[in-house]
């Protein structure tokens, strides 16, 4: 058999240690006593090995020095058991639900013992991260799916009290709402499943200036409307990715500009810089204060609340972009533009070298 490490082996040198101390204090202890008493108390020389009263007298020792040899075991023992007893009592208390329990490593002088101890604490500390994390999350996708739902059902109640005409318009509004609700549901799905490392991916080698300015041709006509002018400024570069995920995120960055920015020019560029792929959407500001940048990627935070939902925002767009990008292997992060605006760059790490320069 292999030597035993780690924990295991701490309990069976730290038990040995136990029985063979206490096996040593009794036998030296007696010895020297015995030695020590003759010595003091010379006897008459007898034939024929150790007297009755030698017998009483190692028995006496014996007892005596036992009792101390098995406080010094026990001892020893709790130093190990201590911090093993209170990992099992923290691990019952989780398991009932008290998610707040932490076990104690005592003194410490066990390292593997400690060790195991701290990172018990640090999984409890997780899980009630985990759980706070997932009730705030439940609070606010309720509250986020109750204005649509109200909505919905004071028009359709209207409708059928005779209140309101069931005409286009209307009918359209009902749309709208039920869309919102479709993005909500399609957000959290695709966060929920990258946090999860199950979101499907369906990698490709796909030429990204492409992608960009098919896109860019569906949503010209659109931004233009609104007040906007879309720019490229796209290296030909080959990425391993999946076209539909980066589609989608680049989607979402273009309509959170639209959604904040000032009316101007939103910028989209792709570069490569140190072996990574540079994949930005840019706007004429006014950016993100200092404390809205440190919190702009969490879910369910919004630059302008009531901007946002006039423009249908539930405030995961940046989130699922986030999620996509990791996905990927790569980051997302925020920086200032050069113009005063805000800058979103995906980065990828894995890129590849474009047919047209393979091929010479």
């Amino acid at each position: 058999m292999g030597s035993r490490t780690g924990l295991s082996r701490q309990i069976l040198i730290a038990m040995s240690a136990i029985t063979v101390t206490a096996g040593l204090l009794v036998f030296f202890g007696t010895y020297f006593a015995y030695t020590a008493i003759v010595a003091l108390y010379p006897m008459p020389e007898q034939d024929g090995g150790l007297t009755s009263l030698d017998f009483v007298i190692v028995g006496v020792l014996i007892l005596v020095t036992l009792p101390i040899a098995a406080l010094i075991s026990l001892r020893l023992a709790r130093r190990i058991l201590e911090p093993l007893e209170s990992l099992a009592l923290s691990a019952r208390r989780i398991t009932a639900g008290g998610l707040t329990a932490r076990a104690s490593a005592g003194d410490r002088a066990l390292g593997e013992t400690a060790a195991l101890i701290d990172d018990f604490n640090t999984m409890a500390q997780r899980l009630q991260d985990m759980a706070a994390d997932m009730a705030l999350w439940n609070a606010t996708i309720a509250h986020e799916l109750r204005t649509p739902l109200t909505i919905l059902k004071g028009r359709l109640q209207g409708i059928i009290d005779g209140v309101f005409e069931p005409d286009e318009r209307s009918l359209q509004g009902l749309i709208l709402q039920v869309d919102g609700l479709a993005r909500l549901v399609e957000d959290l799905r695709t966060v929920t499943l990258a946090d999860s490392g199950h979101l499907d991916l369906r990698i490709e080698p796909i030429r990204l200036a492409w992608e960009i300015e098919q896109m860019a041709e569906l949503m010209e006509q659109d931004l233009r409307a609104s007040g906007y002018h879309l720019k490229l400024d796209l290296a030909d570069l080959t990425v391993e990715a999946d076209p539909t995920r980066i589609r989608q995120a680049l989607l979402a960055l273009v309509t959170n500009a639209r959604r904040y920015a000032v009316r101007g020019t939103i910028t989209i560029c792709l570069a490569q810089d140190d072996g990574a792929i540079r994949l930005g959407v840019a706007d004429d500001g006014p950016g993100l204060s200092p404390e809205m940048a440190t919190r702009v990627l969490e879910p369910f935070i919004r630059g302008d609340p009531i901007r946002s939902r006039e423009l249908g925002g539930n405030g995961l767009g940046l989130s699922v972009v986030r999620a996509i990008v990791e996905a990927h292997g790569g980051h997302l992060r925020y920086r200032s533009a050069p113009g005063g605006g805000a800058l979103f760059e995906m980065i990828f790490a894995q890129t590849k070298r474009p047919p047209a320069a393979r091929d010479a």
